[in-house]
């Protein structure tokens, strides 16, 4: 394995992927042998069952910059990206899709944008995308839903590829299906980014992983990221709110069961009636808001005093040296700046 520190680490999460792999690997080496700057190509392999686990294993025989990183079964691609992230050693780190439908030659642009130093974040936008138009709409709307509610303005989250400043990405905690919303995550934390238009070629071989399924997914995942964004610090205050709201609807149910009681005449009328009934539930929401809350303080302040992150089996590793070959920056580089993500 090469000891030069390499200058960008392309991560590329792969699964179920022969049809492409022989292809694309040498391209992407091809490509970025081309460039300027010195490189690693670190590529994980999300539990394939088919052959791409013996094909990555013999294009990286021949390539030292190559290395590779095997699940023991499938976590997802959030799981893949990470595992690349934690053990990249360039100072810019570019994931990029297995599919061969992101051109690698656009990575010294994105490089080269992200160094002229006004920006920690250089995404991309695939503006003539080369897939299905039901699958660009439904993107549209997705992208367009996210940054209203993130306040995060692209036009393209679903683009893998994007150029990274390593300090603001690889310490960070992604889970589940978060890998879309990096961007985010990387603003939560005072990072400036920006976006550059890139070529987007049609698939040639192989079927996409993602249905249309994922829709929902997205929405779901968006929700979380959005009280992430809000109070990942401070859960109480998001329960809080639902208590607050709940025990004033308890208020006001109560208040007209009384003026209901008033006009009738009849005082049992502000128990047995209807709103009095409602009122209680409002309020047994409030408690439970409440409970939660603490809860998820309890979670949180833990997740802070432990956050090891890893979640993800490795089976093996290869071009990673006797011990991991991992780089450890010189003692008077920083590891992380004031944006890095929080360990």
């Amino acid at each position: 394995m090469p000891r030069t520190r390499p200058e960008v680490s392309v991560v590329v999460p792969v699964f179920q992927e022969e049809a492409s792999l022989p292809t694309v690997i040498p391209h992407f080496i091809e490509s970025l042998s081309q460039q300027r700057r010195r490189f690693e190509l670190i590529v994980v392999n999300d539990g394939s069952r088919d052959r791409t686990g013996e094909i990555l294993d013999e294009l990286a025989a021949d390539e030292p910059r190559m290395r590779v990183i095997h699940f023991a079964r499938n976590f997802g691609q959030t799981a893949a990206l990470m595992a690349g992230f934690w053990v990249s050693r360039a100072p810019i780190i570019v994931p990029l899709d297995g599919d061969g439908q992101n051109p690698p030659e656009e990575i010294e642009r994105l490089c080269d944008k992200l160094e002229e130093g006004h920006y920690d974040v250089v995404s991309g936008w695939r503006k003539d995308r080369k897939d299905s138009w039901l699958r660009t709409r439904v993107s549209r709307v997705a992208n367009w839903l996210i940054g209203r509610i993130t306040g995060v303005k692209l036009h393209d989250y679903g683009c893998t590829l994007k150029a990274y400043r390593a300090q603001v990405i690889r310490d960070s905690r992604l889970y589940g299906e978060m890998h879309r919303f990096i961007p985010v995550y990387t603003s939560m934390h005072g990072a400036k980014m920006c976006e550059v238009v890139v070529d987007h070629k049609p698939r040639r071989v192989g079927q996409s992983k993602y249905g249309y399924g994922r829709v929902f997914k997205v929405l779901f995942d968006l929700i979380l990221v959005r009280m992430l964004q809000k109070y990942r610090t401070k859960p109480m205050h998001f329960f809080g709110r639902i208590t607050q709201w709940s025990w004033l609807a308890t208020v006001l149910c109560m208040a007209f069961a009384i003026v209901q009681a008033i006009y009738s005449q009849d005082p049992w009328a502000a128990f047995w009636g209807k709103a009095p009934l409602v009122g209680v539930m409002f309020f047994l929401l409030g408690c439970f808001s409440i409970m939660l809350g603490l809860v998820a303080e309890l979670a949180m302040r833990s997740a802070f005093e432990y956050n090891a992150g890893r979640y993800w089996d490795e089976a093996r590793r290869i071009n990673f040296g006797p011990v991991g070959g991992e780089w450890e920056p010189p003692a008077e580089e920083p590891r992380a700046s004031a944006r890095a993500v929080s360990r």
